[in-house]
């Protein structure tokens, strides 16, 4: 069986799974049971999905979460989402080339009634934020409902196989988002007053203070809580280009699942469209993931996620284009190259610039929106809401579980129970975490050389502290001991080289320097995750700076510590002139991209698809903004751009954009409606219909 799954991991675990068959058009097929069917289908080499019914365009995964219906295939019958719907024994697949026909008029079904529950705080979300204030919410024996639509709890947590920045007493630095989410999950299942439900769908919030719940995707319940608290995330941006809707264009959110969730290979070369964490966390899973990053573009000055982040990427070979902007995904029926091209300083194309490169994905992280329709909609019907992570505001997963426990506290405070913990010192911590870093700079490193010191190469100011919580001595400190100022080595003690400063650092940018054997020629200690087998003694590895060769050189040794265990120490001997600005190493000769021939083929901009789901163009749309129509609702009606499945979760801001490039105001746009529901149910489910009955 040739899957395109990943057999080994420098971080995860490869665990024993159940195979079962299925057919997908008629063919022979097998995966992993319980694996969703979108995962299911890429480990067996199909990206394409089906075929849009209005022009026959190939359609595929888009944000693997839920939030749009791009992936819908035909599941014994009925129409599901891949993304969301899970592998079974002989399950029979088709693509979506259609819309589903409707069951015969005469149909009889036997019809109940819904089940009302009442609870004192209903939490939707159980990512960092929902997990957060469950947690502080039961242990002061609150009732809780905690629900949400995936298979397990984390949110997006449960993606991240990096180590994590902030406080490591506070919101767990220095491990890894896997690992945190585990703590975090575990720590609430421990609490008899939260119950969890997981693969339930929040449908609706309406005006007499019920939530919809499609529980366990096979039951509908209505909850009436006390307190309503939306932790439901955020769901990635997107761009318009020619090309936009090909299969292989993507967000980076649904790479990692594909990869870090499901060990999915679902692509051999990727090049990656926003310089932010996202874009540049992503490019680093995939390399850990066997993936080539062909590379990466930014249409800033600079990448504007963290410098370490960066730096990772560069050392591993790289390309990163600033002031780059994406012309065209190239492709008949899937994505086979990416057409890029440089910026001048008014965000146009600088002629002659352009280069296309072979790849067969490219993902999409230029940022993120909140997911708080329920949010909106509770505070227009007056219901006692909270929201917190990023369905409140955009920011990192460590500022998210300061919010979802700042709103618990608010929730207690509401109830009349009183919190031992300090609201406005979280507050200040989360404001902290939520802050943009500072520009890198220049750091005063130990002028020490002797002995054994560790090095920082970081040279931004970011919340973060797992390096001096770690050492065992206390030799790490940072001035006045705040979070956000750069470390630095307590000259007063020899330090023992234990390496613990070198394993726990989440932007893997401490060193080690040991000249107590040789002072011309030190051992230097680096961090390496990317290899799933041990180095060896001996193998030759080329070290770097930020992102210069300084030379290649054989390993001197390399040890695991047992805290850390997905962490190499890879010592090598270098000369003493390199050994201070030696920042990492690299196993492997990156293959850099050459250009390829030019793609000529560039549709008109009014041809990009801006309404993914209904296939309507910008074209479209910006001949209705010139006839004066500045009612989304009417422009919606016209061309059915927003009634497509996902309700306009992904044209809303892209139709925005239109009438801001036509000079229309904010204030004389008359805002779409929002449907009521959030997400299509099939109306067996409103009507508790038994599971006996097909339709």
């Amino acid at each position: 069986m040739d899957l395109h799954s990943i057999n080994s991991h420098p971080i995860l675990p490869i665990p024993e799974q159940t195979k079962v068959s299925f057919t997908f058009d008629g063919k022979e097929l097998v995966s992993f049971k319980n694996m969703m069917i979108s995962s299911a289908l890429f480990m067996n080499g199909i990206k394409i999905f089906g075929h849009h019914f209005k022009d026959g365009s190939p359609q595929g995964i888009f944000c693997a979460n839920g939030q749009c219906a791009q992936c819908t295939v035909i599941v014994n019958g009925a129409p599901m989402k891949a993304c969301m719907t899970p592998l079974k024994e002989e399950m029979v697949i088709e693509s979506c080339n259609d819309l589903p026909e409707l069951p015969a008029e005469d149909t009889i079904v036997n019809v109940g009634d819904a089940e009302i529950l009442e609870t004192e705080v209903l939490v939707i979300g159980a990512g960092p934020a929902g997990l957060s204030a469950s947690k502080l919410l039961g242990e002061s024996n609150v009732k809780v409902i905690l629900i949400d639509d995936k298979d397990r709890t984390g949110g997006k947590l449960v993606l991240q196989t990096h180590k994590f920045f902030g406080s490591q007493k506070d919101v767990y630095a220095g491990k890894r988002g896997i690992h945190i989410g585990q703590i975090l999950g575990e720590e609430v299942r421990k609490l008899s007053s939260v119950e969890i439900w997981l693969n339930s769908t929040a449908l609706a919030v309406f005006r007499d203070g019920f939530v919809g719940i499609l529980k366990e995707n096979s039951k509908y319940v209505l909850i009436k809580p006390k307190n309503l608290l939306i932790a439901t995330g955020a769901r990635e941006k997107m761009l318009i280009f020619p090309g936009d809707t090909l299969p292989g264009v993507y967000g980076a959110g649904a790479f990692q699942t594909l990869v870090n969730r499901d060990l999915v290979k679902p692509a051999e070369k990727i090049f990656i469209v926003g310089g932010g964490n996202v874009g540049l966390i992503a490019g680093y899973h995939a390399i850990q993931a066997d993936i080539k990053v062909v590379g990466l573009i930014e249409a800033l000055p600079k990448c504007g996620g963290y410098y370490v982040h960066e730096t990772k990427l560069r050392r591993l070979g790289v390309p990163i284009y600033t002031r780059h902007t994406i012309i065209s995904a190239n492709g008949t029926e899937e994505v086979k190259s990416i057409t890029i091209g440089q910026l001048d300083d008014n965000w146009n194309v600088i002629p002659g610039t352009e280069k296309t490169f072979a790849c067969d994905t490219i993902l999409i992280a230029v940022g993120l929106n909140p997911v708080n329709e329920f949010y909106l909609k509770a505070q227009e019907f007056g219901i006692d809401s909270w929201v917190a992570g990023d369905a409140q505001e955009i920011a990192e997963a460590s500022a998210a579980i300061f919010t979802g426990r700042i709103e618990a506290i608010k929730i207690l405070k509401e109830m009349g129970i009183k919190s031992d913990l300090n609201l406005s010192v979280l507050e200040e911590k989360a404001k902290m975490m939520k802050a943009h870093p500072s520009p890198p700079g220049e750091h005063l490193q130990t002028k020490k050389d002797e002995g054994a010191f560790p090095i920082f190469h970081c040279y931004q100011e970011i919340p973060c502290n797992p390096c001096t919580t770690v050492c065992p001595q206390d030799l790490i400190e940072t001035v006045d001991n705040s979070l956000t100022t750069l470390p630095f080595f307590n000259n007063n003690q020899d330090c023992i080289a234990c390496g613990r400063c070198v394993a726990v650092c989440p932007g893997l940018a401490v060193t080690l320097v040991d000249t107590r054997k040789d002072a011309e020629n030190p051992i230097v200690t680096f961090p390496y995750e990317i290899s799933a087998g041990k180095l060896e003694k001996g193998q030759e590895v080329t070290v770097l700076d930020d992102s210069t060769i300084l030379g290649n050189f054989p390993i001197h040794r390399v040890r695991i510590l047992k805290e850390f265990p997905q962490t190499q120490l890879v010592s090598v001997a270098l000369p003493k002139d390199l050994s201070r600005k030696a920042v990492g190493i690299r196993a492997f000769k990156p293959n850099l991209p050459e250009p390829m021939e030019l793609y000529h083929k560039k549709p008109l901009p009014d041809e990009i698809i801006v309404c993914r789901c209904e296939r309507v163009t910008a074209g479209e749309i910006r001949d209705l903004i010139k006839k004066g129509i500045t009612d989304v609702n009417q422009i919606k009606a016209i061309t059915r751009a927003g009634m497509g499945a996902c309700g306009a979760k992904t044209c809303g801001l892209l139709i925005d954009r239109l009438f801001r490039e036509e000079g229309i105001s904010q204030e004389k746009i008359t805002e779409s409606v929002k449907r009521p529901l959030f997400v299509e149910v099939p109306l067996k489910y409103f009507a508790s219909v038994d599971e006996g009955d097909d339709n």
